[in-house]
């Protein structure tokens, strides 16, 4: 019984939040872009520059909807981007996060999302229709600080690092069993034509105007990556 209480609470709160208007894909590639610059301001808690550097490709999701009572729950709509080569990055393709958690949670917020998909097989993950984080590909939360090193054993044998900038109060918030998929409507909306995530990804699929302050961004803030 209290079960079933918590699962139609947490539908009361997430629902509302995933129907709601959320903005178009310009605004939301405009808060992508400062999630970014503040993640990589961060000094102290920022993302380290040889992670940044040596990653394959760069998820972005501002404004992650969480709730949770018990059992949690997520939605949030964002973008994907992928190095091509030593000619900078791919033009963003739409992703969609939603899925559910256990654990001690109470509440409801917003957070943004930045996950780094730091290999080949991560990427693979990337480029299929859907992936649940911890199941189809592993993930874990990344190491802070500018100067902290890539050379752990989380950095190291994880496909995906997910960092997070919060607001308001939740308690015990993870990412794991949350599933990405791509996001055909935004896709829709920024090319003005259907494409896969594939195509935009690893093609030469031209970037929209809106994208310009994330590609500039993505190019200042990592070097080509080193093996």
């Amino acid at each position: 019984m209290r079960t079933l209480i918590a699962v139609v609470a947490i539908a009361a709160a997430v629902l509302p939040m995933a129907h709601a208007k959320s903005g178009d894909a310009a605004d939301r590639l405009e808060a992508a872009s400062d999630v970014l610059t503040d993640m990589m301001q961060a000094s102290d808690k920022g993302i380290p520059q040889d992670l940044m550097n040596k990653a394959q490709c760069v998820i972005i999701v501002p404004n992650l909807k969480k709730a949770g009572f018990v059992i949690g729950a997520k939605y949030g709509r964002g973008f994907a981007v992928c190095r091509k080569g030593e000619a900078g990055w791919s033009a963003p393709a739409g992703i969609r996060i939603e899925g559910g958690s256990f654990g001690l949670q109470i509440g409801a917020s917003e957070q943004d999302v930045l996950l780094l998909v730091m290999n080949s097989s991560g990427m693979k993950r990337l480029l299929a229709d859907k992936f649940t984080l911890g199941g189809e590909a592993s993930a874990a939360a990344g190491p802070v600080g500018r100067e902290a090193t890539a050379q752990t054993d989380v950095a190291m044998n994880a496909e995906m690092l997910s960092y997070s900038r919060s607001r308001g109060l939740f308690a015990g918030i993870s990412l794991q069993g949350a599933t990405l998929r791509p996001d055909d409507d935004a896709n829709r909306e920024m090319y003005g034509k259907e494409l896969r995530n594939r195509e935009i990804l690893t093609g030469t699929v031209a970037a929209p105007a809106p994208a310009a302050k994330l590609e500039s961004l993505l190019m200042r803030n990592s070097s080509r990556r080193t093996r």
